[in-house]
């Protein structure tokens, strides 16, 4: 830069970024492919020069200097281009020359990315690990006051229900009345979240399609997973495999045409319908599909132009009150599948949570409802609502099943919890906390995605570029150059292998406790904490 160079908001060095590339001049041959695989071009070929500088031996010598001119690896300091950390450059390359570090400075960056007066939008869940429940313990353990299980021998019942659950003469009583009874599911506790197909690349999706109907088929685990937004491939309406699946309906009503066209052709009913008022990502606000993915399939299936972004609207265009939403549609979806169905909604963590939940238990066409809390994932959203909007899920679970329990209906209305389960890895006993806090069952994309395709985003800022679609692992990705990377079969192959192990741990859990008959949903005097203020919150032990 010269002395009187004006600095603009937008100089920035590599020393004020997250992510600083480190390149070793004597290692790099120059092959070009850590430039080629960079997903956010971060990184250039750039020429440099070193100054030379020459003493002279004789008295009266002056120092003289030269300059070397030679090529090399460069990193950008715009912005726009900054390295996201997912260090591809350092598995394509040869030679093990280049690799992206952390800065543990300040992180000025943060001040620069609302170029052009937009703020920053990613994909994701929000910047800060950990959370309330990797605090939560387990700490009732069958002794000599009743017996222990055997987690290897034991058969246990890792079952839930999902739909209104009535005593039998109730049963009767509204068959009697209205000609139906309220259509019940056993599933698996563990339920794959809503990723659309178009937010995740068509590999990713097939993957956990094919890796949910071994588990079904093979391994006799009613494992189910929820579309999202956006429909789903014809083929898979047709097929028997739509047992496995809850459709997705949100407010951009997006792929439904195609869905309500199959009704007739559906050889099999689908597993739930779930109407999505909310996501934990970002409360208050619809869907967001970026024009990045939006290509002639997405576009046919959602019955959209192609190239265009989706987003959806925060509310239901329709309905503006709770029983407007029950009446026309939980009640519709209902009729569309001539009450087989179960149908439930689905919101984000709040405040007013109960009072959904409240009007849910006085209206026999509500199968349950799904809570995501702060710490769900989403492939866009704006960072401020992914970091300081939402309500902790543990708190809204618990308050929902106290609420259940004061008007006798904690074993009718099933509540499905999300948002941050497995955070930090830990599935089985967060999914476990939950359901012992009174939730039926959990639902969890995030860490599916982590897990099963090698997704690199993290709570510390890396990756997250899930909303502009050039994942460089190719799991949200519409572009073939990049899902091809992605193998079908691994994606299945790990998704079983995810399933298993929860199993495994879940009842490794469940056993000292002295269950295997039933999960034990509302057992929280099974549960302690070490912090005073969360164990009165929580209605559990304060332990220390």
């Amino acid at each position: 830069m010269q002395p009187n160079a004006a600095i603009t908001p937008s100089t920035l060095s590599v020393k004020d970024l997250p992510w600083q590339i480190l390149w070793q001049k004597d290692k790099c041959t120059l092959c070009g492919r850590c430039t080629a695989v960079c997903p956010v071009n971060a990184i250039e070929l750039g020429v440099f020069r070193k100054r030379r500088i020459s003493v002279s031996l004789e008295p009266q010598g002056n120092p003289s200097s030269s300059f070397d001119v030679y090529h090399g690896i460069r990193q950008k300091t715009d912005p726009a281009y900054a390295c996201v950390g997912c260090a591809t450059c350092n598995l394509v390359c040869p030679n093990d020359a280049i690799i992206p570090v952390h800065s543990d400075e300040a992180d000025k960056l943060r001040f620069h990315i609302n170029r052009g007066g937009q703020p920053r939008s990613r994909g994701g869940r929000r910047n800060m690990p950990g959370g309330l429940l990797d605090q939560i313990k387990f700490i009732r353990i069958s002794m000599l006051t009743d017996p222990a299980l055997d987690a290897g021998r034991h058969e246990f019942e890792l079952r839930t229900l999902l739909g209104r659950v009535l005593p039998p003469e109730q049963n009767l009583k509204f068959l009697k009345e209205n000609g139906w009874i309220p259509p019940v599911r056993e599933i698996y506790p563990l339920i794959i979240g809503g990723m659309s197909f178009g937010a995740l690349s068509p590999n990713m999706w097939e993957g956990l399609q094919m890796g949910v109907a071994y588990l079904n088929e093979e391994m006799g685990m009613p494992v189910r997973m929820c579309t999202g937004e956006g429909g789903c491939p014809p083929r898979l309406l047709r097929s028997p495999f739509l047992k496995n699946v809850i459709l997705q309906i949100a407010s951009g009503y997006f792929g439904w045409d195609e869905i309500i066209h199959a009704i007739p052709e559906m050889v099999v009913d689908p597993c739930a319908i779930e109407i999505k008022y909310g996501q934990g990502a970002k409360p208050g606000d619809g869907g967001l599909l970026m024009w990045h993915k939006v290509n002639k399939l997405i576009a046919a299936i959602r019955g959209v132009p192609p190239g265009v972004s989706l987003p959806s609207p925060p509310t239901h265009q329709t309905q503006y009150s709770i029983e407007e939403s029950v009446a026309k549609m939980i009640q519709s979806m209902c009729m569309a599948w001539g009450f087989r169905v179960p149908v439930y909604p689905k919101i984000s963590a709040t405040s007013t949570a109960m009072a959904v939940l409240n009007n849910l238990t006085r209206n026999p066409y509500a199968a349950g409802l799904a809570i995501d809390g702060e710490d769900g994932g989403t492939g866009a959203a704006y960072n401020v609502s992914m970091d300081h909007m939402g309500h902790p899920i543990a708190t809204n679970i618990r308050d929902g099943y106290f609420n259940l329990v004061e008007v006798g209906m904690q074993n009718e209305i099933p509540i499905f919890a999300g948002g941050g389960v497995g955070k930090s890895g830990n599935l089985a006993a967060n999914a476990a906390a939950l359901i012992m806090l009174g939730a039926s069952g959990v639902q969890t994309g995030k860490y599916i995605m982590q897990a099963a395709a090698g997704c690199l985003g993290s709570e510390s800022d890396r990756c997250n570029i899930c909303n502009i679609g050039r994942c460089p692992r190719g799991i949200t990705s519409q572009d073939p150059r990049l899902y091809r990377r992605l193998d079908v079969e691994k994606v299945a192959e790990r998704v079983v292998d995810l399933f298993l192990s929860f199993d495994t741990e879940l009842k490794k859990i469940m056993a000292p406790l002295g269950r295997s008959t039933a999960l034990p949903i509302g057992m929280s005097d099974a549960l302690g904490i070490g912090d005073y203020q969360a164990a009165e919150r929580l209605g559990i032990k304060y332990v220390v």
